[in-house]
């Protein structure tokens, strides 16, 4: 590896070697360009609604042997498609295709998949504008729309 420059006109030299070691970083680089909003199917929101195009489950990673209840979800916004979880026992029985459901990321590390769910980033909230929990608890029924 080559010597640092020294001396007084050495200034530009380097600024120019600290800014190519700095893009050869790929941390760095995804930040200064702003990466991971422009990925980002809520594009930056906590929340967003979308229509159940179907259910599915995926199995969990190793060692555990689950089959883990999800759904594919439509943005309303931009019409994008992505993998949402369903919390709590029988949760998905109660989600039919062509629903309205409200979706908010399930809070992995950096907005990674979360837990034993591979690609699974997000997960269900709301069902036709009530709470899934509600539901799942019998405080209320599903209402139709």
């Amino acid at each position: 590896m080559a010597k640092k420059s020294k001396g007084l006109g050495a200034g530009k030299k380097l600024k120019k070697r600290r800014k190519k070691s700095r893009d050869s970083d790929k941390k760095f680089f995804v930040r200064k360009h702003d990466l991971k909003r422009k990925s980002d199917p809520l594009k930056g929101a906590h929340q967003a609604k979308g229509i159940v195009i179907e259910k599915f489950q995926r199995e969990a990673k190793q060692p555990n042997s689950a089959m883990r209840k999800c759904c594919k979800v439509q943005l309303v916004k931009n019409g994008k498609q992505v993998g949402a979880f369903v919390p709590g026992y029988n949760a998905i029985k109660l989600i039919n295709e062509h629903d309205e459901v409200l979706i908010e990321c399930i809070g992995g590390k950096q907005g990674r998949a979360k837990g034993d769910i591979s690609g699974i980033r997000w997960q269900v909230i709301k069902v036709n504008d009530q709470s899934l929990n509600a539901l799942i608890k019998g405080k209320i029924e599903k209402g139709r729309r």
